[in-house]
């Protein structure tokens, strides 16, 4: 039993979510991540989930089957029917068009999931990866996003109606670039190398390194000054 405040981390796994969660941790809470296997491309990140929880001593790591993401389809995360952009430049992901690895409501599915755990955890935070600087064009990474949602989280639940306690939605890299984000967690002492970025990983298991996802994490290290563990020959940052 610990007197530490408990929190909700969603966690896929890769880059930020492992930092949003070292930062729940250093801020004294007690973690509580959950992760979704939604009928995404590949299961390697929710491999890469449960490490990161592990190495971070989280209390409990939580999986989540949503299949009916997959059955619902219209990104190229969830059907092969679909492909996954290659080689987009930042110039191209600055467009503000919404790419077709964009998975439909996904956030506001993971963040009412979290929404119900929390409160039945008697927790009052969530804390979640999102990043409106350095990404793809999501429109639920956005901070009108989340600030809505706050404001149907505590408008949804008994604890909240009821002023037991209000929801806080956590969203410490929503402002950062990819390269301080890594700098971030790299002071929170996080192993990047057992986080995963890739959409669409080689048929050997590699990242392609040409989504762009790989391409904004290869950004990140680059501008941060620091190798990718995952590359050959790299280092833990």
């Amino acid at each position: 039993m610990t007197d530490m405040p408990r929190a909700v981390i969603l966690l896929s796994g890769g880059l930020d979510s492992a930092t949003v969660a070292a930062v729940a941790r250093s801020e004294g809470f007690e973690l509580h991540c959950m992760s979704f296997d939604y009928g995404q491309r590949h299961r390697r990140e929710l491999e890469s989930a449960a490490k990161v929880a592990n190495a971070l001593g989280a209390a409990r790591h939580l999986v989540i089957s949503a299949p009916g993401l997959g059955d619902i389809g219209g990104s190229a995360l969830t059907t092969d029917s679909i492909a996954v952009p290659k080689g987009r430049s930042a110039a191209e992901m600055e467009t503000g068009k919404i790419p077709p690895t964009y998975v439909p409501a996904r956030n506001t599915i993971f963040l009412s999931y979290a929404l119900a755990w929390a409160e039945a955890l008697g927790a009052a935070d969530i804390f979640i990866g999102v990043n409106a600087v350095d990404y793809s064009g999501y429109p639920d990474c956005r901070p009108e996003f989340i600030e809505a949602f706050g404001r149907l989280a505590n408008l949804a639940v008994a604890a909240a109606v009821e002023g037991r306690m209000s929801i806080k939605i956590h969203t410490p890299l929503i402002n950062l670039t990819k390269s301080g984000i890594i700098r971030l967690g790299a002071s929170l002492g996080v192993d990047y190398s057992l986080t995963w970025s890739c959409y669409s990983p080689n048929t050997d298991g590699r990242p392609c390194g040409a989504c762009d996802s790989c391409i904004l994490r290869a950004k990140g290290f680059r501008e941060a000054g620091r190798i990718d563990p995952q590359r050959e020959g790299g280092r833990t940052a």
